[in-house]
């Protein structure tokens, strides 16, 4: 009686180790050993970081911490039981205080995710994202440092040392605290480079198709990238200067308003569109993926002109009678004029 009694026993014991390690439970009575869980969907929001090449286990444990789960014990298994949570990406995830570790899980998973703190603009220039670095934390010298070493950067000799136009546009993970500002611009040439291998775009005409594609970039209306993009084309093809007033500004460090007839005419000045023919000598600004492919891919067409007549739907006319464009120019000036522009 004695044997069967320690067999009833062990084979109890075995099942109570088993049922609490899965789920805390031996038959319907939860045990001390079972892993503390909230209820729900949770409360107040807060903001988690979840790293680079977080598991299951480093996730819960800060999400415990924050106790927005009771414990990454739940976590854990809440994880290991969600097929989605491999998924899990990094970044910042805001979540919930006190939620149950299930509901935790699928929220992380749902990946609505802040990526970072840097988001550089379609069209920003090299000065426009070191003001926004420097506002967003990164000190001033260090971005300084960092733009002058452009080799360091991994900007590749095509580029011939300018840094215009390389720096791609896009959002980055990346925060003063815990990426050096040489770090993040050298991600943002990384992914220039990266765009354009995909594009499979041969390193000698890279530079050129940068600078075409930020002109497009600052000229043309969403939906006219490909016909401003031929204009372009058009004109050095016809060794004409391409007289693009954006050219002028960039150059110049001023809206074109406010450039003068003289300047505009200085043919000493290499980014006087309207008298030097080719393109200039640097991007003037960061272009969109949009508008590199316009570039590699723009419609055919005879234009050598083209004119914004409304401002508010962007509708733009192309021609290459210049009787036309004058025409073009007019309807737009009659729009304005009614329109209070």
């Amino acid at each position: 009686m004695l044997i069967a009694v320690v067999a009833v026993l062990v084979v109890v014991g075995a099942l109570g180790a088993w049922t609490v390690k899965n789920d805390g439970y031996l038959f319907g009575i939860k045990t001390p050993l079972a892993a503390a869980d909230y209820e729900g969907t949770g409360g107040e929001p807060v903001d988690i970081d979840v790293p680079e090449a977080a598991n299951g286990y480093t996730i819960g444990a800060e999400l415990a911490a924050k106790d927005v789960v009771a414990s990454s014990e739940a976590f854990v298994r809440a994880f290991n039981a969600n097929p989605d949570a491999a998924g899990i990406q990094p970044g910042t995830h805001t979540m919930k205080l006190r939620m149950s570790a299930e509901s935790a899980v699928a929220l992380l998973a749902a990946n609505d995710v802040k990526r970072g703190g840097l988001t550089v603009v379609e069209g920003y220039t090299v000065a426009q994202i070191k003001e926004t670095m420097v506002e967003q934390g990164w000190p001033e010298a260090d971005v300084d440092a960092a733009l002058a070493n452009t080799e360091a950067l991994g900007l590749p000799p095509e580029a011939k040392g300018e840094l215009e136009g390389w720096l791609a546009a896009s959002t980055y993970d990346a925060k003063p605290e815990s990426t050096s500002a040489a770090d993040v611009l050298k991600q943002m040439v990384a992914l220039t480079i990266q765009e354009l291998d995909a594009l499979d775009v041969p390193a000698k005409q890279r530079n050129d198709l940068i600078i075409k594609a930020s002109l497009v970039e600052r000229e043309a209306p969403d939906e006219y990238r490909g016909e401003v993009a031929r204009v372009i084309d058009n004109r050095l093809a016809n060794n004409e200067p391409l007289g693009l007033d954006a050219i002028d500004s960039y150059g110049r460090n001023k809206p074109s308003h406010l450039i003068t007839t003289e300047e505009f005419q200085d043919k000493s000045f290499p980014y006087a569109s309207r008298v030097v023919a080719g393109l200039p000598p640097t991007a003037i600004g960061a272009p969109s993926n949009a508008s590199v492919e316009a570039v590699m891919n723009p419609p055919e067409g005879p234009w050598i002109w083209y004119v914004t007549v409304n401002l508010e739907t962007q509708e733009t006319k192309f021609t290459d009678d210049y009787d036309e464009f004058l025409a073009f120019k007019d309807e737009y000036q009659a729009w304005a004029a009614e329109n209070g522009y």
